[in-house]
């Protein structure tokens, strides 16, 4: 197996996912959050979440890099007290580099949860969808044959595990579909306005329950968690594949 330097992998990771590209629409601080010491990595791990969880379990299966979705920073600073201060520092003790990609890796059109989960829908004719600041983050499509809800719903389990809620408020089968993983609910109006039948996301809100009753929209919610393990386990077969380096995927469900 292959060994990297930390900047031998942020080069790598920008190769393909537009991280400078988002630096103005993006409040994550995307590519290297926490640095390590220099050493070469001779194991990546992925998760969703910079938890301390996940950290630990990182440490413990001897990752050099942990790539995550959801990272420490999100446009503001922060202290360095309580659980903040407790992650960082179990990265410090284990000279981990922390790696976030966040809406990067959600719109990615091959790697990117939105465009894995596509691919599970067996969606055709796919293109951009979801305008979030400017840009199309997730994806929409027509099935190749019509599904009905709770169809759709089984091709896009994780590990098993049921979604969070299905709103069947619309037709009976559906022939398009929209998906933008994680908290997009509100995204949903713009799968109204494009007459869309199913619109694919990771939560539902109190607000949206009711304009999809009346707009007569089928909505999945598939789980904020549940929705975005899948660009970061794309992510991690290509660095397998193209590093030759090892490879550990943490799983650590919120269930929500």
């Amino acid at each position: 197996m292959d060994t990297f330097t930390s900047t031998q992998l942020d080069a790598f990771f920008k190769s393909f996912l537009d991280i400078d590209g988002f630096a103005g629409t993006d409040n994550s601080l995307n590519g290297i959050q926490v640095d390590n010491d220099g050493s070469r990595i001779t194991t990546i791990a992925f998760g969703v979440d910079a938890s301390l969880e996940t950290f630990e379990r990182a440490a413990k299966a001897g990752a050099g890099l942990l790539f995550v979705h959801h990272g420490l920073f999100w446009g503001k600073t922060l202290r360095l007290t309580g659980h903040h201060r407790r992650r960082i520092q179990c990265l410090l003790d284990n000279n981990i580099c922390l790696y976030a990609v966040h809406l990067p890796l959600d719109q990615h059109p091959q790697y990117g949860n939105n465009a894995v989960l596509a691919g599970l829908l067996e969606l055709t004719d796919t293109e951009p969808f979801g305008n979030h600041n400017g840009r199309k983050i997730g994806v929409k499509g027509v099935f190749p044959q019509p599904v009905t809800v709770d169809q759709a719903a089984e091709k896009i389990l994780y590990a098993g595990r049921p979604p969070l809620g299905i709103y069947p408020f619309g037709k009976k089968e559906n022939t398009s579909c929209a998906i933008m993983s994680g908290g997009a609910v509100n995204e949903g109006r713009q799968a109204i306005e494009e007459s869309i039948d199913l619109y694919v996301t990771g939560e539902m809100s109190h607000s949206m329950y009711h304009i999809c009753i009346e707009e007569k929209l089928n909505l999945i919610a598939g789980g904020h968690y549940s929705t975005e393990v899948w660009g970061l386990r794309a992510v991690m077969r290509y660095c397998a594949e193209e590093l030759n380096i090892d490879t550990i995927f943490i799983d650590v469900p919120t269930g929500l």
